[in-house]
């Protein structure tokens, strides 16, 4: 066999061309690109603390935040929050997360059920028995009056007993029986796709629904995922349930929302992590950005490569200066971003020695080889694969930021002006 008949191209299998949903104004499925989504933890009644909340997510690239409306003083609130955010100038679509007596507070509080750009509800806990269907019947009707997208949220942790009950029941008179998981995880998809076509029944568009399964078990989301995207058409929300706090959570979520979209499967994700106490919302936002940005399905800011260190670089000057150019970065995107379109895909490498540090700044768009340990203390910079100059001496960081400065208003402010 020839050799160069093995290599696999790079890249994520085709994307699942699910129906596209309209969520106050940001399209979720189809062709459009992935939507990255988080959710407050404020008290939904506290219109001061839930404003400020939602602004700092939205600032930080959330294009969906959810918020909790679990009583009427936060069903109340809801307008309210969304007009002071307008008065910020801030028009993220928000999203209304309901259990137990969604249909009750839609009714009661119209005003609420008009603000929200999208209702999400869960199919385990809508409603019990003979009210299940009613309740139901009764969200899905406010949604189509109000012309509201609506997610049907199906979690592991709030299954249908019912549904469950009457599978596993199935499963124990049948001659070739599966496992209990794989039940679970039939119950799952059932539940999610049934609840979804039962809307459309009640006169709520395709266009207008989308189906989640959260589960927090890694193998067992990627699974049931699988098994969603095979066997309908429905914008699938992707999100790893209480994936946890700090590394794991990032870890686990990464894991399994990454294996998912390489295979084409996701419309739109959230990183659920639980923050550290006093800890930073924003962080999911920025892990499903980086997420997003790394397995290359879209780009939020300039990339900065950097190597990870050796013996051969002991001096921190290279460690300090990525550290310095990250930081200048995100300080500057909010004006890069109005004025060089384009700017976020740019790559920047900082590296730290002769070995790889030429190789990978010629990768980059623009990057700086530093010296290592005993190395001639001399840092050639690289732009678009082509040695520029060489810098010396004290001033690297400045002189370095200079060029990058440089850089981003020759290639991308021409582009901006050819447009």
């Amino acid at each position: 066999m020839n050799p160069a008949s093995r290599i696999i191209e790079s890249g994520p299998l085709p994307r699942r061309r699910s129906i596209p949903v309209d969520v106050g104004g940001v399209t979720v499925g189809g062709a459009a690109p992935i939507v990255v989504q988080s959710m407050t933890n404020t008290d939904t009644a506290d219109i001061a603390a839930t404003v400020a909340q939602v602004a700092a997510l939205a600032e930080a690239g959330s294009e969906l935040v959810r918020i909790t409306v679990d009583r009427a003083e936060s069903a109340a609130a809801v307008p309210k929050i969304r007009d002071a955010l307008a008065a910020r100038g801030v028009h993220v679509p928000l999203v209304g997360d309901f259990h137990y007596i969604g249909h009750k507070l839609l009714a009661d509080h119209p005003a609420c059920a008009e603000a929200l750009a999208k209702y999400r509800i869960n199919p385990g806990n809508v409603g019990f028995k003979a009210k299940r269907d009613t309740q139901f019947a009764s969200i899905i009707e406010m949604a189509a009056r109000h012309d509201k997208p609506v997610r049907i949220g199906v979690n592991w942790g709030s299954l249908d007993q019912d549904l469950l009950t009457s599978l596993m029941d199935e499963n124990s008179r049948s001659d070739t029986p599966i496992s209990a998981a794989a039940v679970l995880r039939e119950a799952m998809v059932v539940s999610g796709i049934s609840s979804a076509d039962r809307a459309v029944e009640l006169g709520l568009p395709a266009n207008r629904i989308l189906i989640s399964a959260k589960v927090s078990d890694v193998q067992e989301l990627i699974a049931v995922y699988r098994d969603l995207a095979a066997r309908c058409d429905y914008a699938l929300h992707l999100g790893l349930t209480e994936a946890g706090m700090g590394s794991k959570g990032i870890v686990a979520s990464s894991a399994a929302l990454g294996i998912l979209l390489q295979e084409g499967i996701g419309d739109t994700i959230r990183i659920s992590l639980t923050p550290e106490p006093g800890g930073d919302r924003t962080l999911e936002v920025k892990v499903a950005q980086e997420l997003l940005q790394t397995m290359g399905f879209r780009a939020f800011l300039p990339v900065v490569s950097a190597c990870p260190g050796c013996g051969r670089t002991t001096s921190t000057v290279f460690q300090e200066l990525a550290q310095d150019i990250q930081s200048y970065i995100g300080e500057r995107m909010p004006q890069w971003k109005q004025a060089y379109p384009g700017v976020e895909s740019m790559k920047v490498a900082v590296m730290g020695c002769i070995v790889n540090g030429p190789g990978e700044s010629k990768h980059a768009d623009i990057g700086i080889s530093l010296p290592g340990t005993g190395e001639t203390p001399a840092a050639p910079v690289f732009i678009d694969g082509e040695k520029s100059v060489t810098l010396r001496g004290a001033g690297i960081a400045a002189e370095f930021k200079t060029i990058v400065e440089d850089y981003v208003v020759k290639r991308y402010g021409t582009r901006h002006a050819a447009e």
